[in-house]
């Protein structure tokens, strides 16, 4: 009997350990329209497609230790408001709705999902493939979820070398650093292999383009397929700070570019081999730290432009009575990792600031999460530049950055430090 008794508490001294297990789970969807759907680089009519290069995706990953769990979501387009973020995050079972990221790769060949409406209120986006993608997101989550699997982690930054991206208006005024999170099987068929690899780095995918007739998830789709080839799981992208105008370095002699496919394929395979060189010798991380919090911050919509397009999208992306719109801040740690993201395209020299304030050697940041406002920059570079004058109509207004920056540095100080 005192062996029995000795037994049972000895499995039931295990079991808070057990529960506390890091996991990983993720999972893909094809949304690529059928028939294909005219793509959207940005304000404006959408323009007519003929053919495919690539499919879009959505793809997911989640993390779990404890009572906590975390989603990422990536998808395949120029950007991806809340108000069809919250529509996917109320079918999703299982993860706070704040807990649920949902970030746009910013590829320039895809259908447009904030209903541009043009000078006469009209509107190009299909709506209900709009709606097909809220639930595929949901779907995607859900799988995840039922995938979950203990896991072990790796997180690294380092440099990625050789012709990926540059700064189209200052050449040397990007951030050349990649950030990558693996999470790696610990049990089953797969044990040491990738569940999933998440690559973070600033650029524009459109070297194809909005106006070549074709859909295309640009350079991410040869990076998914490359990682894919090479070491297993799921791949996904996440931007970060790439406005004005951070873009692919697809620069040939005397001024001219590389806009096809095969661009797309160097590129994106050359990111995904420096991503997984990167990521090759990370110190592997047993049973990782998980953390997520979240602010929402009220921004001016000062923009006559930014006004127009919000208040006249058929997806209610409107204003309030003062002109101010409000968005969600996430910061994440996730291991040795700090996460912030970003309702935008914000400037390099944001993405600058804000890594050098998070405590952390592997600082990421998530451009165009959980919203996707147009440009983010300081107050400072607000219409001071003749070549700014572009960003600046297409940005919120004076005082976006400076709000956002501060809110963001409120998150960092009020949160635990990675690894802690």
């Amino acid at each position: 009997m005192r062996t029995l008794l000795f037994l049972c508490a000895f499995f039931l001294s295990l079991a808070p350990a057990h529960s506390q297990a890091f996991k990983a789970g993720a999972a893909v969807r094809v949304i690529t329209p059928d028939p294909l759907l005219p793509v959207s680089g940005g304000v404006g009519k959408p323009t007519p497609v003929t053919e495919k290069r690539g499919d879009l995706y959505v793809r997911t990953l989640v993390f779990e230790k404890g009572a906590d769990r975390i989603a990422i979501v990536s998808i395949d387009n120029l950007g991806w408001p809340a108000v069809l973020g919250d529509r996917s995050r109320e079918l999703i079972k299982g993860i706070p709705p704040e807990n649920i990221i949902i970030g746009a790769t910013h590829t320039h060949s895809a259908p447009d999902a904030y209903g541009f409406p043009d000078e006469n209120g009209l509107v190009g986006a299909d709506l209900e493939y709009l709606e097909w993608c809220v639930k595929q997101i949901a779907d995607a989550v859900n799988e995840a979820v039922r995938d979950l699997e203990p896991a072990a982690l790796k997180t690294a930054v380092g440099e990625a070398r050789g012709k990926i991206a540059y700064n189209y208006y200052a050449p040397e005024l990007y951030d050349p650093r990649c950030g990558v999170i693996q999470a790696i099987a610990t049990s089953g068929q797969n044990k040491g292999k990738p569940i999933v690899t998440l690559v973070n780095y600033a650029t524009h995918p459109e070297i194809i383009g909005s106006n070549r007739g074709i859909l295309s998830p640009d350079l991410c789709g040869p990076m998914y397929n490359r990682i894919e080839q090479k070491a297993g799981g799921i791949a996904l992208f996440m931007n970060s700070a790439q406005g004005g105008m951070v873009t692919a370095d697809n620069r040939r002699a005397h001024g001219e570019e590389a806009n096809d496919w095969a661009e797309c394929i160097r590129i994106g395979e050359l990111m995904a081999d420096e991503a997984l060189r990167i990521i090759e010798k990370a110190e592997v991380q047993e049973n990782p730290e998980l953390y997520c919090t979240s602010r929402t911050i009220d921004l001016p919509v000062d923009s006559e432009m930014m006004r127009y397009i919000l208040n006249n999208s058929p997806l209610g992306l409107g204003t309030s009575e003062n002109n101010r719109i409000t968005t969600r801040i996430n910061l994440l740690n996730i291991g040795t990792a700090q996460v912030i993201t970003i309702p935008g395209e914000a400037l390099p020299n944001i993405g600058f600031y804000l890594k050098r304030h998070m405590p952390t050697d592997h600082p990421f940041l998530f451009g165009l999460t959980n919203d996707a406002f147009g440009y983010i920059m300081t107050s400072v570079d607000f219409n001071s530049f003749k070549r700014y004058e572009y960003i600046s109509r297409t940005s919120l207004g004076e005082m976006t950055g400076e709000i956002y920056i501060r809110e963001v540095l409120k998150l960092i100080d009020q949160s635990p430090n990675p690894g802690d």
